[in-house]
């Protein structure tokens, strides 16, 4: 006998239905490719404990390590690293002159105990792709900067961005001076008349009313930087940056950035007087 189907709802339905397919069980989706580092630092406990806390992690992995320059440019050479975590001081060559010949082979992120100002620019400006300094950082900010950095985000603990931001200030300050060198001497009193027209003393900010993170923000704003930069330096998002220029927007009754930096300065038109 032909055994009847079982019926549901008034339709015939198989006594063995097969159980739906998804397209996740027909794709499966593959694991992200770890990111590959190369730790150069001349401490072997420090060496060793990076890259136990890189490697505890599953989407990076330690391809080799190195004591100095020349042996971290053997390594990114041999290996092709995605990120080069590169120390100052080392014996030999040092992180600084090995810097030129390993950022044409992958981002550099030095991390480093040195936090000297000229140091850091000299990195920077040697192509190093963040600075990060020991103690101003987490474990957990640490990885994040591995992988932004492969992503082309920079990273700069507050030393590193405090050294950027006085390079920056002193630049901006040696192209914008309209001063005329004094041909004779200039009393006090003229002085003191000038300093308005030429920045923003603390005691002028101190109106402004804003927090220790917004006066910091302000300053990277002043300095030129984007939000996804501010954000790197702080070790904050980029939403929180937008949280905090709206406050400061506000307090500094300012709809842009240059209106603002202007008043930080002290170079908008009647900001001596205060804002309005």
């Amino acid at each position: 006998m032909t055994p009847h189907p079982t019926t549901r709802g008034g339709r015939a339905v198989p006594d063995d239905p097969q159980p739906p397919v998804t397209p996740f069980a027909l794709f499966p989706t593959a694991p992200p490719t770890p990111v590959r580092i190369v730790v150069a630092d001349d401490n072997p406990v420090v060496r060793a404990g990076l890259t136990a806390l890189l490697s505890g992690r599953a989407d990076i992995t330690v391809v080799a390590e190195a004591a100095d320059g020349r042996e971290a440019y053997e390594a990114a050479r041999d290996h092709r690293p995605d990120v080069i975590l590169l120390d100052v001081r080392m014996p030999g060559v040092d992180g600084i002159a090995a810097l030129p010949h390993l950022v044409p082979i992958a981002p550099v992120l030095m991390l480093t105990y040195s936090g000297e100002p000229e140091t850091v620019r000299e990195a920077l400006r040697r192509g190093a792709d963040g600075y990060l300094v020991h103690g101003e950082f987490t474990a957990d900010q640490l990885v994040l900067a591995v992988r932004d950095v492969v992503q082309g985000r920079t990273h700069l603990t507050p030393t590193a961005a405090g050294a950027l931001l006085t390079q920056l200030r002193d630049a901006n300050a040696h192209e914008n001076s309209d001063l005329p060198a004094p041909v004779s001497p200039i009393s006090s009193q003229v002085l003191s008349r000038l300093q308005p027209s030429v920045g923003q003393s603390s005691s002028d900010r101190s109106r402004f009313q804003l927090s220790a993170r917004e006066a910091e923000i302000m300053d990277l704003i002043a300095s030129g930087m984007t939000n996804q930069q501010i954000a790197a330096a702080c070790f904050i998002s980029e939403k929180t940056v937008k949280n905090h220029i709206n406050r400061i927007f506000a307090k500094l009754h300012s709809t842009s950035r240059s209106e603002a930096a202007a008043k930080w300065l002290g170079t908008a038109p009647g900001s001596s007087r205060g804002v309005g």
